[in-house]
C-alpha cells in the first residue's frame, strides 16, 4: 500500500501500488452521467435545480472526514453508473459549500436530496442499503 496525497483537497489516502501514480478523485466535473457530479455553491442552482426540470437528480451531502459518508460513497457511484440517464447523482462537500448546506437545513450527514422540477421531492438520513436508495429514486421517475 501506498500512500498518494490528493491534490484537490490534500487529504492522505492508502492506495493499491498499481494506483500509486494515478490522480484522485471524489467524481466527475463534467458530464460524465457514470460517475457522482461533484457540486458546489456556485454551481448548484444550474447543476442541480435546473436540472433537476428535465431529469431527476439526486444529491450526496457528504464530508470527507465522515465515515457513513464514505460508507455510501461506493453505493452512489454504482447508483450513478446504473442510471443510464434517468437520474442523475451529484455530491455536495457541505464543508467546502456552506451556503448550499444551510440553505436546504443539512443537520447530519450523509444526508440524500432528491431533486425533481427544482424542488426537493425526497430526502434520505444515514446510511441505508442501495435497494431502498434505488426505490426512493424509482418512485420519482
Amino acid at each position: 500500500m501506498a500512500i498518494q496525497v490528493c491534490s484537490n483537497c490534500g487529504a492522505k489516502n492508502r492506495v493499491d501500488d498499481s494506483a500509486a501514480n494515478r490522480e484522485l478523485s471524489v467524481g466527475a466535473t463534467g458530464a460524465d452521467t457514470n460517475k457522482p457530479q461533484v457540486v458546489t455553491d456556485a454551481s448548484f442552482a444550474n447543476d442541480v435545480v435546473n436540472a433537476s426540470a428535465s431529469q431527476t437528480v439526486l444529491v450526496d451531502c457528504w464530508a470527507a472526514w465522515c465515515g457513513p459518508c464514505r460508507m455510501i460513497a461506493p453505493v452512489l457511484d454504482e447508483l450513478a453508473s446504473e442510471s443510464r440517464g434517468r437520474y442523475k447523482i451529484a455530491k455536495l462537500n457541505v464543508d467546502e459549500n456552506p451556503r448550499t448546506a444551510a440553505q436546504f437545513n443539512i443537520r447530519s450527514i450523509p444526508t440524500l436530496l432528491i431533486f425533481k422540477n427544482g424542488k426537493v421531492v425526497d430526502q434520505v438520513v444515514g446510511v441505508v442499503p442501495k435497494q431502498a436508495i434505488a426505490a426512493r429514486l424509482s418512485a420519482q421517475l
